[in-house]
């Protein structure tokens, strides 16, 4: 892994302090009220690394929409750096479980999308070339999606949310459909890159594994509508070991506030 070097700012600078104040959301399904989140309070310090556990349909990846701006809490507020969140900005980057790379462009026209849409493709084809180096994929700058392995797919992915220099990396399950072997190893380069960067980083997954091998804490959300149940500080050194037994244990309590402790 080529370790960052102009990509990404240094320190305390990179990241982004995100707080959810008393936060609410509904939908409108067959025209009743759908509550998905329940009075949400949670602050994310700058550079932490955040993962989101509950289970399936209990409003995780609604919570990184509110985040992103692709949508306002129907009750409540998400404030970025002390700015109410109102739409999208490039410093706050997604990343999806689909890489949804344009088919008819390459690798390197896949990853230069965010700063062509910001009008700054000119200068920055320099940073292009560099979150290729960063993500090993240098090589297959000209290569097009379908001659690319699932996890290249996905590397092609985080370098485009890198290339925007984000202080907030938003990972909606992004390595859910990778095989084990491949899920492993992006684990531990999207945690080399946040250890690197800096940058502050939301990860919703089902994985309690993951979330324990790449967080710095925890939330464990409850079934819908959504509300905190768990916050925990994973004060563990990287890498981290799936055999190590404060991981064991903490492993064992999430599953019980899941409700899963007889699968332990």
């Amino acid at each position: 892994m080529v370790r960052l070097a102009t990509v990404a700012k240094a320190g305390s600078e990179a990241g982004m302090d995100l707080e959810f104040r008393n936060v609410s959301h509904r939908f409108v399904l067959e025209g009743a009220p759908l509550p998905v989140l329940d009075r949400i309070s949670l602050k994310v310090a700058r550079g932490e690394f955040v993962a989101l556990l509950g289970p399936s349909g209990c409003g995780k990846s609604t919570l990184l929409r509110l985040v992103a701006g692709l949508e306002p809490p129907s009750d409540g507020e998400v404030v970025a750096d002390g700015q109410t969140i109102v739409g999208p900005d490039p410093s706050r980057v997604v990343m999806f479980q689909d890489p949804t790379l344009f088919p008819w462009r390459n690798v390197r026209d896949n990853v230069a999308l965010g700063l062509e849409a910001q009008g700054v493709l000119r200068t920055g084809r320099a940073r292009i070339d560099e979150t290729l180096r960063l993500v090993g994929l240098e090589r297959f700058a000209k290569a097009y999606p379908h001659q690319l392995s699932g996890g290249m797919a996905q590397r092609v992915a985080l370098a485009r949310a890198l290339v925007n220099d984000p202080e907030l990396l938003i990972l909606d399950e992004p390595l859910g459909k990778l095989d084990s072997l491949t899920r492993l190893s992006m684990q531990g380069e999207i945690v080399n890159l946040w250890r690197d960067a800096g940058f502050t980083t939301l990860l919703v997954t089902h994985d309690i594994e993951e979330a324990l091998l790449m967080a710095t804490r925890i939330i464990v959300l409850s079934d819908r509508p959504a509300s905190i149940k768990a916050d925990i500080r994973i004060d563990r050194p990287y890498p981290r070991h799936r055999g190590n037994s404060d991981l064991v244990t903490t492993r064992r309590e999430i599953l019980g506030l899941l409700g899963f402790e007889a699968a332990w």
